[in-house]
């Protein structure tokens, strides 16, 4: 007896032994026909990254295979929640083909279940502790003061579902944010930050539309969200190269927690954009322009503050450059700079960084850690919303940072930042810790 009979004939044993079941129309040990179409499908789904093959991790296309094997593999491609549309067709197909085996795995077929789990969600729990002083000048007075934000200790409790849409290859999209003083349980909220519709047309365009995302490539200028659309189309042999077109309204609507005069990150605005991005496998490339129109202040603590308004004029016309070379797989250099055209000051309309990286960490590999060292200027007349927590809006100067995974979804984060306010070119600092939770 060959050994991939005595397999397959034990397997049975176990199968039948165990859950008593009987397979009636057709014998699952039996082959797949050498020249079944579900062997090709198969080996594109393999290509794609889809399956993986065999349970032992390996794909061996020269094989014929049983119904029973290939019913495992078509279970492994079914519990996959992100294909692409074609991708999905497939898998539905070989599902339907192998729907008695599946069934007698213990398997649903998505047709009889109708995707009663088609909500995949993900979140996160954080707490973050932020130590911030600034020697300003008040405004009022015309007296350098010491300004400290209180020690920011703050929990977060972050969903983020995503249903699928039948099979069209379309999403729905939400992010739910709670958050909360840790110190004294005040000015907890929650916020449905984003909720948004995203899917593909045609073969090299998909279309964002809702309360979507809003970021720049390297976050520099923008980590927030818009209500409007984002077209994202690709090209190149390899998708390469991504065309992203925004057109929206920018209203972020909530309080900031910086310090006083350096955010604009609560105005209200119009905004127009077209980023334009490359990556390759070892440099990424990166430029937009973006226009912001008929500005309004925010409902921000520091809007307004001693009589002035954090942004003085009513438009916005930027425009940025940026790149990340990787040296090795462990370091890499990333920069990025900005401009304000309708700002007439050379201080407050330029945004720049260089920041060098060494290694990553990564939440899926416990172990795994990150470091680097930067220089930033965040001129407080292009700096919008950046996703650096090292440096506010109106700052400039160095941080550098580190972050380690304990243990599997857990990310411990540290920076410190030693710098200047660029108006006043008086010091300030600024600690921060992060520790995350994914699921």
């Amino acid at each position: 007896m060959s050994k991939k009979t005595l397999v397959s004939a034990v397997t049975a044993a176990l199968v039948i032994g165990a859950a008593s079941t009987t397979f009636a129309a057709s014998n699952p040990f039996s082959d797949v026909p050498a020249d079944s179409w579900a062997y090709d499908a198969v080996t594109t789904l393999a290509n794609d990254g889809v399956i993986d093959g065999y349970p032992d991790g390996t794909y061996q296309g020269q094989n014929t295979m049983t119904r029973y094997e290939m019913a495992q593999i078509v279970a492994r491609a079914m519990a996959k929640t992100d294909l692409e549309k074609a991708d999905k067709a497939l898998v539905d197909k070989l599902a339907a083909e192998f729907a008695e085996e599946l069934d007698n795995l213990g398997v649903r077929v998505a047709d009889l279940e109708k995707k009663s789990d088609n909500v995949k969600w993900n979140g996160e729990l954080r707490y973050r502790y932020v130590s911030a002083t600034s020697d300003a000048t008040d405004r009022m007075s015309n007296h350098t003061k010491r300004y400290n934000d209180n020690d920011t200790s703050q929990v977060m409790f972050r969903l983020e579902p995503k249903a699928y849409i039948g099979n069209t290859g379309w999403t729905a999209n939400a992010r739910i944010d709670y958050e909360m003083d840790a110190r004294t349980d005040s000015n907890a909220k929650a916020v449905v930050a984003r909720a948004y519709a995203k899917g593909p047309l045609g073969h090299n365009t998909t279309i964002s539309a809702g309360r979507i995302p809003l970021l720049d490539t390297y976050g520099m200028l923008l980590d927030e969200h818009m209500s409007g659309a984002q077209i994202d189309i690709t090209s190149g042999s390899d998708k390469n190269f991504t065309t992203s077109l925004l057109a929206g309204r920018y209203n972020p609507g909530h309080e900031t927690d910086k310090l006083p005069g350096q955010s604009i990150e609560d105005i209200t605005a119009d905004f127009y954009a077209a980023q334009f991005n490359y990556k390759s496998k070892k440099f990424d490339a990166n430029a937009m322009y973006a226009v912001m129109t008929n500005i309004e202040p925010g409902s921000t603590n520091w809007g307004t503050w001693a009589g002035q308004t954090v942004y003085d004029y009513d438009k916005m016309n930027i425009w940025s450059v940026g790149g990340l070379y990787r040296f090795d797989n462990n370091w890499g250099l990333l920069g990025q700079y900005a401009v304000n055209t309708e700002s007439d000051n050379s201080d407050d309309k330029e945004a720049y960084m260089a920041e060098l990286q060494y290694k990553n960490a990564n939440v899926a590999d416990p172990g795994s850690w990150g470091a680097y060292v930067a220089y930033r200027h965040f001129g407080k007349d292009v700096t919008i919303a950046t996703t650096y927590k090292d440096v506010f809006n109106n700052q400039k100067g160095f941080a550098v940072g580190a972050s380690y995974v304990p243990m599997e979804n857990l990310l411990a984060s540290v920076k410190y930042f030693d710098g200047k306010d660029i108006d006043s070119n008086t010091d300030a600092d600024r600690f921060y810790f992060n520790l995350d939770f994914f699921y």
